[in-house]
């Protein structure tokens, strides 16, 4: 150290050490070690952000204490000759760099060859994912195709299929372990089954740069409690507010009364620190204690109803977890109410011709052992046909363009015990009647079971929910499904009077209502008005969907 600072004192070639202390840090430091290297070999390491030590040993850990040792030597001597640098700035380069530095060289030391497998993402939206159960367990031998385990995403639960030869070494999450990110590790899997055991204790942050940042954050974690027992004085601080008004502030706690005053208080047991005192510099006098007496008698009647008001019975609940599905469907319905200006256009339209097609076609159905078409069935099929002839409302908003489809997918509201599902029907202008309705079958019954895939429900271009048939609701707005622009609410049946071709007569006939919610930014009111009088065409003449 004085050998150091004798140098820069008395040599000529180093009397610019500051102004190369500036530029160079790294190489200042560096020369002024005891293992000294050349200064190209330095300026060089320097460039790539690690300088090796001399005493640079075969394991990495070894160099890094060598460097951390290197470093805190010379940041005290370039301290003591006085140089513009901070031993703070130097520390904290010099963390980050091991930081780096380990995270960069971090391995399973002592393991044999291993693959961690993380939560897949199953689904466009998909950012976490629940472990339903495994169908493998710890030591099984698994193959490319078999299932490893069912997850439950986002919108439905699905099968993981294993990639690989191997056996199953550790499974880091067991059956129903809840909100796992994508890309976390869920299990481990190895070549050899003699590596099995070695996995007993295997952790996944045991490995990872998780414990550099844990002793990171540990370290930074003792401010903030003293901060917190700074805040907490002010807040039990309550009873001063009563107490302190009758009292100078430089006596402190002490409490003046005259002696009257005091044996009174005695007598009857009132506390002294209550009373506000009206007597020579705030002092408690016989007459305040009597006050005293005298309201704290209606005080204490009075206080008597407020406690019985206040004993009223505690309300009784169930807390019921939400489901990757619930979660799910809660941030898109709210990202669309609050981004989407949606607006809504109704129609009632006559199904009287529909009903009677429905009931023809299902005695052919009946005839040839086929599945019986319903009303929805032949309101998707409307629903596909208008957006086949009005192709702006089979569209979606993106930041560049108006995105309009060629492909009319529509999909159908289920609800299930787990949730509300929208299956796809895709294709649906171009299938008939008898195809649409075994799909919806099909699929309404996969999201009752949970067990759709995403194919089943990814893709679609537009929505249609019935709640009137099932329910029994006469009209409602439904929200739009992002990314698309229209939904269709369709409510139930009922009969009305109408006028008939004859002067006074009327007669009976069925309508339904129905609402398109559009987001305006793609459908303007005409367009969605367009496309509703194509509807209700299709709807009220519905042999015209036959052809």
């Amino acid at each position: 150290m004085s050998y150091a600072s004798h140098v820069i004192h008395h040599s000529r070639k180093l009397r610019n050490a500051p102004n190369l202390l500036r530029r160079d840090h790294a190489l200042l430091v560096r020369c002024f070690s005891h293992n000294a290297q050349s200064t190209t070999d330095i300026r060089k390491v320097h460039r790539h952000g690690f300088a090796p030590s001399g005493r640079e040993s075969g394991s990495f850990s070894t160099s890094t204490k060598s460097l951390s040792g290197t470093f805190t030597r010379n940041v005290s001597t370039t301290m003591s000759m006085g140089s513009s640098i901070s031993g703070s700035v130097y520390n904290n380069q010099i963390s980050c760099l091991q930081g780096q530095l380990r995270r960069g060289f971090s391995s399973d030391a002592g393991l044999p060859p291993h693959q961690e497998i993380g939560m897949p993402s199953l689904s466009p939206t998909m950012t976490e994912g629940n472990i339903v159960r495994w169908l493998k367990k710890e030591g099984d031998q698994v193959s490319p195709g078999e299932v490893l385990c069912e997850v439950e995403t986002d919108k439905a639960t699905v099968e993981m299929e294993c990639m690989e030869d191997g056996y199953l070494a550790k499974i880091v999450h067991g059956e129903g372990a809840q909100g796992i990110k994508v890309g976390e590790v869920i299990c481990v899997t190895v070549e050899d089954e003699g590596d099995i055991a070695k996995f007993k204790d295997y952790s996944p942050s045991a490995s990872g740069s998780g414990g550099d940042e844990a002793k990171g954050s540990s370290d930074s974690s003792p401010p903030p409690p003293p901060k917190k027992e700074a805040v907490e004085p002010p807040v039990s601080t309550p009873e001063p507010k009563t107490s302190k008004p009758s009292v100078a502030p430089p006596s402190g706690d002490r409490v003046f009364a005259s002696p009257l005053a005091r044996s009174l208080a005695e007598e009857h047991k009132v506390p002294l620190s209550s009373i506000k005192g009206t007597g020579p510099d705030g002092s408690i006098v016989k007459a305040d204690i009597e006050e005293y007496l005298a309201s704290g008698g209606k005080q204490v009647s009075g206080a008597a109803p407020k406690a019985k008001g206040a004993a009223a019975p505690a309300l009784e609940y169930t807390d019921i977890p939400h489901s990757q599905i619930r979660k799910v469907t809660a941030s898109r319905l709210l990202l669309s109410k609050q981004t989407i200006p949606h607006y809504y256009l109704t129609v009632d339209t006559c199904v009287d011709k529909l009903v009677e097609l429905r009931s023809q076609l299902n005695s052919l159905q009946e005839a040839t052992g086929g599945k019986r078409i319903s009303i929805n069935d032949l309101v998707i099929k409307a629903a596909a046909l208008a957006l086949q002839k009005v192709p702006q409302v089979n569209s979606s908003w993106t930041d560049d363009c108006i995105r309009q489809y060629h492909n009319v997918n529509v999909n159908v509201a289920v609800q299930t015990d787990n949730g509300l599902f929208v299956p796809v029907v895709r294709d649906a202008n171009k299938k008939g009647l008898s195809a649409i309705s075994e799909e919806v079958k099909q699929l309404a019954k996969k999201a009752k079971e949970n067990s759709l895939k995403p194919e089943d429900y990814e893709g679609g271009t537009f929505t249609v929910s019935n709640l009137g048939g099932p329910f029994g609701i006469k009209q409602f707005c439904a929200i739009i499904n992002p990314p698309q622009s229209g939904i269709l609410a369709i409510g139930s049946a009922e009969k009305r009077v109408i006028p008939s071709s004859g002067p006074e007569q009327y007669k009976f006939a069925s309508f339904l209502s129905a609402t398109l919610s559009c987001d305006h930014r793609v459908i303007d009111g005409a367009i969605g008005a367009e496309w509703l009088k194509a509807f209700k065409g299709y709807i009220e003449n519905p042999e015209s969907m036959l052809l």
